[in-house]
């Protein structure tokens, strides 16, 4: 059942507040002291807390302030244009649907998916930065106990926000849970395992069932399943390379280049028995895959064959 308090109407004036300490903190350039003064505002009452709560939930929603409303909010004079941003943002709050306030049960999403081939850049509530690769579903719940981000397939690379609040960072996997111990990282979910790449700080990952946690330091990366948490290994350059928009390939079998390069294009890449140990090295740019595939035929010994309009790629022995 929905408590009432959850609901009801918000004071417009606390509403406009609410907007006014949004647009300051996500303006880009928000101080610590900034952020101490929106604590205490939100502190200050629970229509406060509700409020802001509220503005919070818009935000993860909308992935950032949309650009009509991020602009003007980093004018700091009262600007006729900010002013008017900042009451459109009001009505935003006062018309969020009753059905993104209702607490965890209610199964409130954030859902944010990319394409295959698509990369997508999304600012969180609490400004956190996160990264989505091809193919990735991300959805996202804050509230007054964590920030989750749940993985549901593909990939993500964070940047973490302190939060004025100290709420824990948390990415879900369907093989456990990564808390963010202030930190820079990726996150891969594959079919059965998740793989953590940490770039900055540490990461503490707890799988389901099984091993017990493990702290995963800076320069390092790691494998774990449901139950149980691999070696730790040196951070792979190859991990984060998709954020610079290059798959790279240093002395792999052909078949499983194929297998990520696929990741980043529609349709199907088969490679033949006869060329899948075949070694390749490289970097080669996923925006294009047409012209990684260039890259990779003028340089070893292999043969794309594509069918379909392109749907279907045939990596083969080349043609005596």
């Amino acid at each position: 059942m929905t408590s009432v308090g959850a609901t009801a109407a918000i004071d417009p004036q606390v509403l406009e507040q609410a907007a006014d300490w949004l647009m300051q903190l996500h303006a880009g350039d928000a101080s610590v002291q900034q952020r101490r003064d929106c604590e205490r505002w939100r502190l200050s009452s629970p229509e406060h807390a509700r409020a802001w709560s509220r503005a919070e939930k818009l935000l993860g929603k909308l992935g950032g302030l949309p650009p009509e409303l991020a602009m003007p909010a980093l004018d700091r004079a009262r600007s006729p244009a900010r002013r008017a941003a900042m009451l459109k943002l009001a009505a935003l709050l006062a018309t969020v649907p009753g059905a993104w306030l209702l607490p965890d049960h209610s199964n409130w999403r954030g859902d944010y998916h990319t394409a295959t081939g698509e990369r997508r850049e999304i600012v969180l509530a609490d400004g956190s930065h996160v990264s989505l690769n091809t193919g990735t579903t991300l959805d996202v719940r804050f509230d007054a106990g964590e920030r989750l981000l749940l993985l549901r397939g593909g990939e993500i690379a964070v940047r973490t926000a302190p939060d004025a609040q100290g709420r824990p960072f948390v990415v879900q996997t369907a093989q456990g849970r990564l808390e963010a111990l202030g930190t820079v990282f990726s996150v891969r979910q594959d079919e059965g395992r998740t793989q953590l790449a940490v770039r900055e700080s540490r990461v503490r990952v707890t799988p389901l069932a099984g091993d017990a946690a493990r702290i995963v330091d800076a320069g390092q990366q790691v494998v774990f399943t449901q139950s149980a948490i691999g070696q730790p290994q040196m951070l792979d350059a190859a991990a984060l390379a998709w954020r610079r928009g290059m798959l790279l390939a240093d002395d792999v079998r052909l078949a499983d280049f194929a297998q990520e390069l696929a990741r980043y294009r529609p349709g199907v890449i088969h490679c033949e028995p006869q060329v899948a140990n075949v070694r390749i090295s490289g970097a080669f740019p996923i925006a294009d895959t047409d012209a990684a595939l260039v890259m990779l035929v003028s340089t070893y010994p292999v043969l794309a064959r594509t069918r379909l309009g392109g749907y279907w790629v045939t990596l083969a022995p080349p043609e005596k």
